[in-house]
């Protein structure tokens, strides 16, 4: 892959404000797994005031629900959600220092000013894919509310994970931006 940054994971600040909307990018490192019923136990558990299972600062979240794993692999596929599942909970956990999403579809125009506010960016995997990204990933570990199966939180050990930035810290739309050129006029 020519024109591809490597990044690791968790990100920091400089890293999710260096990206652009379009970027292709090869993320090394660990990020975690989480799904709206994760998303949801999660914001529940803030609006208790009970202390996070685990630790959102600098954190990356890939909206994924993979399937049992084949023997000798990590996981199974692990293709992305729709992000638009988690946009009723993205805001909240933002403000808990999460610095990445990777998810596949549009957000809301809440969940972009509430990136803008916190200079986080939002990558797409790709959708149908689940069954050659899971090659990327080396470890699978369930971190928090186990009882949810595939939707559980778990760290995920990646190498190379192949992700676009679609929405950057600045709002730029890779989905408005990317298409204009093939519009009729």
């Amino acid at each position: 892959m020519s024109d591809v940054k490597r990044i690791r994971a968790p990100f920091d600040e400089a890293t999710a404000r260096s990206l652009r909307a379009g970027d292709r990018v090869l993320i090394t490192g660990t990020i975690i797994a989480a799904r709206d019923a994760a998303h949801k136990r999660l914001v529940e558990a803030l609006a208790r005031g009970e202390e996070l299972p685990v630790d959102l600062d600098g954190a990356v979240i890939y909206y994924v629900g993979p399937s049992p794993a084949r023997p000798g692999r990590a996981i199974g596929a692990a293709g992305p959600t729709t992000a638009g599942r988690m946009d009723a909970y993205t805001p909240t956990l933002l403000a808990q220092g999460l610095r990445g999403m990777i998810g596949k579809g549009y957000r809301k125009p809440d969940v972009v000013e509430a990136m803008k506010r916190h200079g986080v960016p939002y990558l797409a995997a790709v959708g149908g894919a689940g069954a050659l990204i899971s090659q990327r990933i080396k470890k699978y570990t369930v971190l928090a509310y186990p009882d949810l199966g595939p939707e559980a939180v778990a760290a995920l050990e990646v190498e190379d994970f192949p992700a676009i930035v679609v929405i950057d810290s600045t709002g730029d739309n890779y989905y408005e931006t990317g298409q204009a050129p093939y519009r009729k006029l």
